[in-house]
C-alpha cells in the first residue's frame, strides 16, 4: 500500500515544483516589466487609439485604473510570454509516461500549439482588432463623442486574445483526437455541418455582438478544424505505411 502511495506523492511533489516554477518565471517576467507598464498598454491600446477622432483619447472611470490597468497588462503579457516555458512544464510533467511513438509526435504537437496560440493573438491584433473598432467607432450617432474606458477595453482586449489563442489550437485538438484513435478524420468530415455552426456558436459568445467579430472568429476557426483533417490523415496514413 504504501509503495503505490509513494509514486502518486513523487507525483505531486513534481507537479508543485513545476507550478513553482512557472510562478516564478511569470512573476519574473512581470517585475522586468513594470517600468515599461504604461509603454506596454499604449502599445495594447493602438489599435483602438488609430480609431478615435482626432483628439478624442481613452478615459478612465475609476480612480485607480490608470495606475491598475497597466499593470494588469503587463501581467497578462509576461504570462502569454511564458507560455513556451509552462508547456515544456507541462510536457516535461508527462513525458515520462508516453512512448517513444508518443513522444516523437509530442514533440512537433508542442511546439506547432506555441506558434498556433501566438499566431491567433497576432491575429487578433493586427487584423480583427483594427476592423472591429472601426465598426463600432463609425456606428456612433451622430454627436456622439466615442472615449472608451481604459479597463473595458483591457477586459475586451484580454477576451478576444484568449478566444483567438485558443481558437488557433483547433488543428492541434483535431489531430490528437485522430491519432489517438477516440475518432476518425471521415466521422469529423461528415459532422462538419455541425461543426460549422458550433464555431458561429462559439464566435457569438466570446466576441462583441456583431456579425464581423463573430465571422472573424468563427471562419478562422472552421478553415483550422479543416487543416487538422487534412494532417490527421496524413498521419493516420503514415502509422500505416510505417506498420506495413
Amino acid at each position: 500500500m504504501s509503495g503505490k502511495q509513494q509514486p502518486f506523492i513523487d507525483h505531486l511533489i513534481e507537479l508543485r515544483n513545476r507550478l513553482l516554477k512557472i510562478i516564478v518565471v511569470v512573476i519574473a517576467i512581470f517585475i522586468c516589466m513594470i517600468p515599461f507598464a504604461n509603454h506596454i498598454y499604449i502599445f495594447a491600446a493602438a489599435p483602438l487609439q488609430s480609431q478615435l477622432a482626432e483628439g478624442a483619447g481613452m478615459i478612465a472611470t475609476d480612480v485607480t485604473s490608470p495606475f491598475l490597468t497597466p499593470f494588469k497588462t503587463s501581467f497578462v503579457l509576461a504570462f502569454f510570454i511564458a507560455i513556451p516555458f509552462v508547456l515544456y512544464q507541462v510536457w516535461a510533467f508527462i513525458a515520462p509516461g508516453l512512448y517513444k511513438s508518443e513522444k516523437r509526435l509530442a514533440i512537433p504537437l508542442l511546439i506547432s500549439s506555441i506558434a498556433l496560440f501566438y499566431t491567433g493573438m497576432i491575429f487578433a491584433y493586427y487584423v480583427v482588432f483594427p476592423i472591429i473598432f472601426d465598426f463600432f467607432i463609425n456606428s456612433a450617432p451622430a454627436g456622439i463623442e466615442v472615449t472608451p474606458d481604459i479597463r473595458s477595453y483591457l477586459n475586451m482586449a484580454l477576451k478576444l486574445f484568449f478566444a483567438f489563442g485558443f481558437a488557433f489550437e483547433i488543428p492541434i485538438a483535431t489531430l490528437l483526437l485522430i491519432w489517438s484513435g477516440a475518432v476518425s478524420a471521415k466521422t469529423l468530415a461528415s459532422k462538419r455541418p455541425y461543426v460549422i455552426v458550433g464555431c458561429f456558436v462559439v464566435g457569438m459568445l466570446m466576441t462583441p455582438p456583431d456579425v464581423i467579430s463573430q465571422s472573424l472568429l468563427a471562419v478562422p476557426m472552421w478553415l483550422l478544424f479543416e487543416i487538422g483533417i487534412f494532417f490527421g490523415r496524413w498521419i493516420k496514413h503514415n502509422n500505416k505505411v510505417e506498420k506495413s
